[in-house]
């Protein structure tokens, strides 16, 4: 059984999604369509194991505990050696997003920082008060440059912006949709939430919805990729609790009209929640720098929250977000207590329990170490080197670019297959992500790619790509056809079932 043509599949989108689901579920259920399926599935899983396993019989494998434990030196030997391997292409800039700074120096700095706290837990803040020292300063300054002094004025300090930080951008995204949730159960007694977003949003908000009982509805976006406000507007209904907008989305890189939005919540009293976690510490440095940048923080009276992340262009390690209230009456839903456990009064502000103090020491650290004016520097070198990609890009006749993006850069072509264009970008290096509806690829440009050749180098390697794809027209590819198929394929169940064995995979010794 072969993969199916992507133009073929395309017919049955015209087919109700409820009709599909229902046929989807009765072929499943076929023994032969199931088996075929299956093997179709383990072939292709097969093919990625092998770069997904790089290290299998290189080096040495754990499936249970070593009866004597290995000296140190060796198990850091073994650590830097995998180091090494994995350095080299997010250090040349050929990674989109995934490491936004990378500079050694400030690599090694937040290194220090979190030896000095690795022990610590704001769990027990008697124990480690500079833990929540740090996560308070972060949070207010995240706060400030998100336009929590123009929003605090003339308030009461419980009616400030106020939040807390998380493991990253999907907790904190989470953290809020539970917290829109309970407050809408409390406050207006709704016990079937719903909350509106565009399809472009992330799919943390799905997460959140899955995880939390809350039903997603999804609108689409307008040609500009923008989230369409009268499609947002005809989705309310007496249970919608949130609405959703991004600055930016991932997808396109462009941001949604959260002015707009966000008024419409004001005015129905709902929630509003600008996920920022992409352009958080991006957006308002390139206002200062004299951008056009539309209003999407807490200047606007109908933002409620936001999400902004400390490890992306915050350039903080890996495993630190936050998340942001208009008001402490808000945010007391995002909290949890336990007041009749025997083990005595437990409570939590986050998912999780304890935590790692020392992630918060280093996101502290690299705010107060990188100032505005790093933070303006480092904002500056990005938009110049997305400004060379946007405008090499739209040089190539057999490219667009997709809607009007400040740094995460999607673009796709009406008369190639992107996604080969994408497969043979990688042959040279170069890791992209594969956008679907409508196809394209996209780069998150980061200061990775401000380094001096590489922009020049990722638009010579994409005009090879351009040509390459041109000349030869009837070459599949490894993973062109899955990206194909996965954009088109109306029966989505196949694909999640994919993704799930997929991740079964990574679990495997």
């Amino acid at each position: 059984m072969a993969l199916p043509d992507p133009k073929s599949l395309k017919l049955l989108n015209h087919v109700p999604p409820r009709l599909l689901s229902a046929a989807e579920r009765y072929l499943k259920a076929v023994p032969l369509v199931r088996d075929l399926l299956s093997k179709e599935t383990d072939t292709l899983l097969s093919e990625l194991e092998g770069s997904l396993k790089p290290y299998r019989g290189k080096m040495t494998a754990f499936g249970r505990l070593p009866v004597t434990g290995r000296s140190r030196e060796e198990v850091l030997r073994e650590l830097q050696a995998l180091e090494a391997q994995e350095e080299e292409r997010w250090r040349e800039g050929k990674v989109s997003g995934a490491v936004y700074n990378g500079d050694q120096e400030h690599i090694d700095f937040l290194n220090r920082v979190y030896a000095l706290h690795s022990q610590s837990n704001p769990l027990h803040a008697d124990l480690w008060p500079s833990a929540t020292k740090f996560e308070a300063e972060v949070v207010a300054m995240a706060a400030s440059m998100l336009g929590a002094d123009a929003a605090n004025a003339g308030r009461v300090p419980d009616e400030h912006v106020c939040g807390s930080m998380s493991s990253g951008g999907t907790e904190s995204i989470m953290l809020a949709v539970k917290t829109y949730r309970d407050w809408a159960r409390e406050t207006k007694g709704i016990t079937k939430p719903e909350m509106v977003a565009p399809s472009s949003a992330h799919p943390a908000f799905d997460k959140a919805a899955h995880y939390f009982g809350v039903k997603m509805v999804r609108v689409p976006v307008g040609p500009d990729y923008r989230a369409d406000v009268a499609a947002t507007r005809k989705a309310l209904n007496r249970n919608t609790i949130l609405l959703i907008g991004s600055a930016p989305g991932f997808p396109h890189g462009v941001i949604d009209p959260i002015s707009e939005l966000s008024e419409l919540a004001r005015k129905k009293r709902l929630g509003f929640h600008t996920d920022a976690c992409l352009g958080g510490f991006v957006l308002p440095f390139a206002r200062a720098l004299g951008r056009q940048v539309p209003p999407f923080d807490f200047r606007l009276p109908g933002v409620t929250s936001m999400s902004v992340d400390t490890h992306k262009f915050g350039y903080a390690a890996k495993g630190s977000s936050v998340v942001l209230y208009r008001g402490t009456a808000l945010r007391s839903h995002q909290y949890f207590t336990a007041t009749e456990w025997p083990g005595g009064i437990y409570f939590s502000p986050t998912f999780s329990g304890s935590r790692p103090g020392a992630l918060i020491a280093v996101a502290w650290a690299s705010l107060v170490s990188m100032g505005e004016q790093g933070y303006m520097e480092a904002t500056r070198r990005i938009l110049e080197t997305a400004d060379t990609l946007k405008q090499g890009i739209r040089s190539v006749p057999e490219l667009h670019v997709l809607g009007d993006p400040l740094f995460v850069i999607a673009f796709g072509s009406e008369t190639l297959d992107i996604f080969k264009v994408m497969e043979r970008m990688g042959e040279r290096g170069w890791s992209l992500n594969g956008l679907h509806k409508p196809a394209a690829v996209h780069l998150c440009v980061t200061l990775r790619h401000a380094q001096a050749g590489v922009a020049e180098r990722f638009l010579a390697d994409l005009r090879e790509a351009v040509e390459h794809v041109k000349a030869h027209p009837g070459e599949k590819g490894t993973m062109a056809p899955v990206y194909g198929m996965a954009a088109a394929v109306p029966f989505r169940g196949l694909v999640s079932d994919l993704l799930k064995k997929y991740m079964d995979l990574l679990y495997k010794v």
